[in-house]
């Protein structure tokens, strides 16, 4: 009797120890996964030129103020509503480039785009905007089916057409989205580019993503939880 109770107490003891060792690997994970909710630095970096190098200012300072910003532009979306810089007024967004006969990489990075209008599917604080680079054909209609295709949620994420040259200016002179450096590039060179763009709700550059890549896209939501807590 007496060998039997040490060997339930003995078995007792192992479990006690499984549940000690599981909780702690479980409390382990969980202190993983609260660290990726924001980057590791306070704020991110500003960026003003094509060379994109950061600028570590601080938010609400005069040099903040007087840093590089997105100037206003006025395209249509695919409900056929003027979309301007008034629309994203107090809003954190992501911009890319794209077309919607574009058989190569422009699929990817919508499914990618997709993934984060449901990251952030009840935040009203961000909002999506993609410009289309061939608007001659990306009519309104164009846009609009596109988006019913790719179950793109109207005045969440906005699919842009417009006038050609403002789009690559923008594009170009404003988000700075090719990596050509020192390459001089008119509205008849084609722009095309995998850059997604983090964009504050001051119109700042705040960020620059592969919309290709996997980890980038798991960076930029990161960095979106980190630049709402200055909203």
């Amino acid at each position: 009797m007496k060998q039997l109770f040490k060997v339930n107490r003995f078995g007792v003891f192992l479990i006690f120890c499984f549940v000690l060792l599981t909780g702690c690997k479980q409390e382990k994970k969980k202190e993983q996964v609260e660290v990726v909710e924001t980057s590791r630095v306070e704020h991110l970096p500003y960026y003003g030129d094509a060379s994109f190098t950061p600028n570590w200012l601080t938010p609400n300072s005069k040099a903040e103020e007087q840093f590089h910003k997105i100037p206003d532009f006025e395209l249509v979306n695919q409900l056929g509503d003027t979309i301007t810089q008034k629309t994203f007024d107090n809003k954190i967004y992501i911009t890319d480039f794209f077309f919607t006969s574009c058989p190569g990489i422009c699929l990817k990075m919508t499914g990618n785009m997709l993934k984060l209008q449901e990251e952030f599917r009840n935040d009203d604080e961000v909002l999506f905007l993609s410009h289309s680079v061939t608007p001659s054909i990306d009519s309104v209609s164009v846009l609009k089916e596109y988006a019913e295709k790719n179950a793109i949620i109207a005045n969440k994420w906005h699919l842009v057409t417009g006038d050609k040259t403002e789009i690559y200016k923008l594009g170009r002179n404003q988000y700075f989205v090719e990596n050509d450096l020192g390459v001089p590039k008119d509205v008849n060179d084609f722009l095309h580019t995998e850059n997604f763009l983090l964009v504050d709700n001051n119109k700042h550059i705040r960020g620059i993503y592969n919309g290709l890549n996997r980890a980038s896209m798991a960076q930029l939501i990161t960095d979106i939880k980190t630049l709402k807590k200055e909203l």
